[in-house]
């Protein structure tokens, strides 16, 4: 247990500092482009969906049964939507457009991205930690996802950070720290969930994840992927990535 435990705190912690990679991109290439965007958010999309459903929700239904399982799963959906109510964020940093282009408006844009993608991490952490815990590849395959979508997580936030100040090292330094509630998720998850752990505790975090992940998919992932105008080249990275990921667990079988 002691090694899955290990295994799944890294993994969290590959997927969350991932937004690093987004602080890169905002700061020596700027935005990638909308074909990149939409194909990639799509494809994160896709694998998310299918996991969900055919893995994580599935388990959860064989641990505990349909009715605990199901309702575990619009648990984990409405967390989600509650932590997206209260405290929303947005992708790609456009809010300065309508609040001024002055330096203080830029920062305050970045910071406010900077905390609200980071309460999001948190509970992505867990659910990256709990589907690691139950099977390590279904974990590897969650924290790929989820990675993908801490890219461009991390260009919202670099972007007016590196705008407003001109300090590379600043706009890296709050896109990581962003990113760094992720792997923290997945260490209160360790401390507070291990000691009670079961296979029915076991099977209703599955579930719960998996209401979160749909959400995560349904809400930011897919929206925002046809926001970019390339509807056809989204649905094609949705398709793509449920194709991958069922290969990838069929092959796992």
């Amino acid at each position: 247990m002691e090694g899955n435990v290990a295994a799944a705190l890294a993994l969290t912690a590959v997927a969350g500092l991932a937004t690093g990679i987004g602080s890169l991109l905002g700061i020596f290439v700027k935005k990638p482009g909308p074909r990149f965007m939409a194909f990639t958010l799509g494809f994160a999309g896709g694998v998310m969906v299918l996991v969900s459903f055919v893995e994580l929700l599935q388990g959860g239904i064989e641990a505990v049964g349909f009715g605990p399982a199901h309702v575990a799963f619009f648990a984990g959906m409405l967390g989600m939507f509650l932590i997206d109510f209260l405290i929303p964020h947005e992708y790609m940093a456009e809010r300065h457009h309508a609040g001024g282009n002055g330096q203080g408006a830029l920062m305050k844009t970045g910071l406010l991205v900077a905390l609200g993608i980071g309460i999001h991490n948190f509970p992505e952490g867990m659910a990256t930690f709990a589907g690691a815990l139950q099977d390590l590849s279904l974990g590897v395959a969650i924290a790929g996802a989820i990675a993908l979508h801490n890219i461009p997580e991390g260009l919202a936030v670099s972007a007016p950070v590196y705008a407003a100040t001109g300090s590379r090292r600043k706009a890296f330094l709050w896109s990581f720290l962003a990113g760094v509630a992720e792997p923290a998720g997945a260490a209160v998850a360790a401390l507070v969930l291990l000691p009670f752990l079961s296979e029915a505790v076991l099977g209703l975090m599955l579930a719960a994840v998996a209401g979160i992940m749909v959400f995560i998919s349904l809400d930011e992932l897919l929206p925002v992927a046809r926001s970019f105008g390339q509807e056809h080249l989204s649905i094609v990275g949705v398709g793509l990535g449920m194709a991958v990921m069922a290969a990838s667990l069929w092959m796992l079988k």
